[in-house]
């Protein structure tokens, strides 16, 4: 009797196949060898662990954090590491590893309000750009460039200032500064594939410039998006902390990462910590995205070297 190959064996044997019986399976071993690509880089793997453990601490903040993040405790206030307060205390005694720990919330947050917001306007300006062309492809990019001559965190801090400082208003101000990079690689994209011999087909088959833009370019232009807003979710935290380290973004008390490290500049001689551990906070999740962004370029880009 023959014996039968492993359940694991049969599946890659499956997956592996130059001959696949369905578009599920060929998406599906696309994925597998996408998956085999990414693990072999170990800073993208590195980089998708802190996203990981930021993601599961933003979600478990309340069993995590051992304090409180807003109540005050002046008697304890900036004490230094010790086994109660594993980050020490902030001038008002609060906890500060419970505060970064409820900070990873509002940074998440920020970053996933932004990307909704700023991905689909940015795809919506590039797409119709490139498809259209003309006279709506002009007056479109002038405005994207009109955004992109400014430095993004002055141009969020004008938004910011105009709409008043908190949260939300940070978000709006950060997400209207965002889209601009987003709706060049949509624009690029689109007129790559714009007069390609299937576009010409589905056109000839009927199909309105609505819905080959939204049914048929737009997938196309996802692999580059989704490496780009990976990329730029380093640069999103970093403009909220801007925002925040100079008091128009999340408003005291809320332990807001940039907000924590603006109180603690006043005692950074004597008291490191207060600055310290928030900044390291922001570094590390920056960096995070950005070795991610890296790791899922190498996959996602058919365009990489790799």
């Amino acid at each position: 009797m023959t014996q039968q190959p492993p359940k694991f064996t049969r599946t890659k044997a499956w997956l592996l196949t130059d001959t696949p019986d369905s578009a599920f399976q060929a998406a599906s071993g696309r994925f597998y060898l996408g998956l085999l690509e990414f693990f072999r880089n170990k800073l993208a793997v590195i980089g998708l662990i802190i996203i990981v453990a930021l993601i599961l601490t933003a979600l478990f903040a309340p069993q995590i954090a051992p304090f409180d993040p807003v109540i005050t405790d002046l008697a304890n206030r900036l004490q230094p590491l010790s086994g109660d307060h594993w980050f020490g205390t902030d001038e008002m005694g609060r906890d500060i590893f419970s505060r970064i720990v409820w900070g990873s919330r509002l940074t998440l947050y920020v970053i996933l309000l932004v990307a909704v917001i700023a991905a689909p306007v940015g795809i919506l300006v590039g797409t119709a750009a490139g498809y259209f062309g003309g006279a709506i492809d002009t007056v479109l990019m002038r405005i994207t460039d009109i955004f992109l001559a400014f430095p993004k965190l002055i141009l969020a801090l004008a938004f910011v200032a105009a709409l008043g400082p908190g949260i939300e208003n940070a978000i709006i101000a950060i997400a209207i500064t965002s889209w601009p990079p987003y709706a060049r690689i949509a624009r690029a994209e689109t007129i790559t594939v714009r007069n390609s011999d299937f576009i010409r087909a589905i056109r000839l088959q009927g199909a309105g410039p609505i819905r080959i833009i939204t049914k048929h370019i737009m997938p196309l232009c996802m692999s580059s998006l989704i490496v780009r807003v990976t990329l730029d979710m380093a640069g999103i935290i970093l403009t909220a902390a801007g925002l925040g380290f100079l008091g128009l973004g999340a408003q005291p008390p809320s332990p807001e990462w940039g907000a924590m490290t603006s109180a603690g500049r006043a005692f950074i001689l004597d008291q490191w910590w207060l600055i310290t551990m928030p900044g390291t906070a922001i570094f590390v999740v920056s960096l995070a995205f950005n070795l991610l962004g890296d790791g899922l370029r190498e996959v996602l880009d058919p365009k990489s070297d790799s």
